[in-house]
């Protein structure tokens, strides 16, 4: 008896496959096979990780099979997904070669006069190849998956399960291989990329489910827990109080000239702040004389530091049924006001009442061109430019404002027109009153 090694049959059964009459229909079977595959594997891996909270929850009422396996499996998301990700290319690679295999009998490459060139061939197995995975690999399943989540998920549930059992320990240590290699170069830090990778995410909801309205404001729930009160507050110089020793008469009208439901009331100036006075407690006094003594109707103001986080300033607002806040500094000074509309509206966006400003001073020239107002806040100038909220950090300093952070570039007080380049960024101040900062234009260099 003969014996002959692995490595002499594998080429053997290559040129079987060949001869035999039969060998391109078990190819062409294979192929779509493998195909199916990995149109199941592909549009699994966004049916599954589609599900919301509320289709789980559905899901663990009902009795099916398919539906149990979905839960289980949903238990280590992690390793399912690196499950689905390694069959995937497994399944792939076996396609591509298998493909080729397909090709060279339909093509008769290997006979002694071939019809095509080798060039040709080339071109046209990476052509036909790479059209049939992206289109019914990728592209066809994803779409398939998004629109019909809990179906998809249901149909390929039991194909993922026997995968998942077969590949469970691999996955398992390639997901403690990439924690451990993850948790050591972020050092502790938050990684920006990964809420970066989460609003790219959000961007991708379907337009049918998600309107623009929405996504936005799941992009402000997900920055909501890490903004401070400092970032959204209404600075010093933008705050507008009552003089404690204004009469009932100045009060009324600068009341009527603001248009605002409640004013810090202070004594020298905005660092002794005397109390909040809301304008509804006048309304019984409105035809009181000039000399009428309204201080009585001041109430306490409530004080926070501008370094309180706003998700806890939030449910301190709703534990006190308060709606107004003045901000302190580390040294007890007033830095400015914050409110429950300031707080709501970095979920929902800004909003817009019958007082507000139509226009700012904001605007955008062109791609590269922006003009700001000096005392817009640096957080407010990146949302703006919808650009990371950190792009700033290595410069800013200790400003807040963006006339604040010129200043820190510039080291002196600045003259008008004058430019200063600071990485991508170029600022040149445009309009300068009493040793303020009026209008700042900014230059990105792409």
């Amino acid at each position: 008896m003969d014996y002959h090694s692995v490595n002499d049959s594998i080429p053997l059964l290559f040129v079987l496959l060949k001869i035999n009459s039969g060998a391109t229909v078990i190819l062409l079977f294979s192929v779509i096979f493998l195909l199916l595959l990995s149109f199941f594997l592909s549009g699994s891996e966004v049916a599954f990780f589609s599900l919301s909270l509320k289709d789980i929850n559905v899901l663990k009422t009902r009795k099916h099979p398919s539906f149990r396996r979905i839960i289980n499996l949903l238990e280590y998301p992690k390793i399912l997904l690196t499950t689905i990700k390694i069959a995937n290319v497994f399944v792939n690679i076996g396609f591509i070669l298998t493909s080729n295999l397909l090709i060279n009998n339909w093509l008769k490459i290997d006979e002694p006069n071939p019809t095509f060139p080798f060039w040709s061939v080339f071109l046209i197995k990476i052509f036909a190849v790479a059209f049939v995975l992206i289109l019914f690999a990728q592209m066809l399943p994803k779409i398939w998956a998004t629109h019909h989540k809990v179906w998809f998920a249901a149909a390929s549930s039991l194909l993922v399960e026997i995968l998942n059992s077969i590949f469970f320990g691999l996955s398992k240590r390639y997901v403690v291989f990439t924690e451990k290699l993850e948790n050591k170069l972020s050092q502790g830090k938050k990684s920006i990329r990964d809420d970066n990778r989460l609003d790219y995410d959000i961007d991708l909801l379907p337009d049918s489910e998600t309107s623009v309205e929405e996504k936005q404001i799941l992009k402000g729930i997900r920055k909501f827990s890490g903004t401070t009160v400092k970032q959204i507050m209404r600075t010093r110089l933008d705050v507008s109080g009552i003089p404690y020793a204004d009469n009932f008469y100045n009060l009324l009208v600068k009341i009527e000239d603001l248009h605002y439901s409640r004013l810090p009331v202070y004594k020298n100036n905005l660092d002794e702040i005397a109390g909040t006075l809301h304008t509804k407690d006048l309304l019984p006094y409105v035809g009181e004389s000039a000399d009428y003594d309204w201080h009585s109707l001041i109430r306490p103001a409530y004080f926070v530091h501008e370094q309180k986080q706003i998700e806890d300033l939030l449910q301190e607002f709703r534990s006190k049924r308060i709606h107004f806040a003045v901000v302190v500094d580390e040294f007890g000074g007033t830095s400015g006001i914050v409110t429950l509309e300031d707080i709501i509206e970095e979920i929902i966006g800004e909003i817009k009442d019958e007082f507000d400003d139509e226009e700012t001073g904001n605007k955008k020239l062109d791609e590269c061109n922006y003009i700001f107002e000096g005392n817009t806040m640096i957080n407010d100038v990146c949302k703006f430019l919808k650009i990371a909220p950190d792009s700033f950090d290595n410069i800013r300093g200790e400003s807040d404002s963006l006339a604040g952070l010129v200043l820190e570039i510039a080291g002196e007080f600045p003259e008008i027109n004058a430019s200063f380049t600071s990485g991508s960024f170029t600022f040149i101040p445009l309009e300068i009153r009493k040793n303020r900062i009026d209008k700042i234009k900014l230059v990105i260099h792409k």
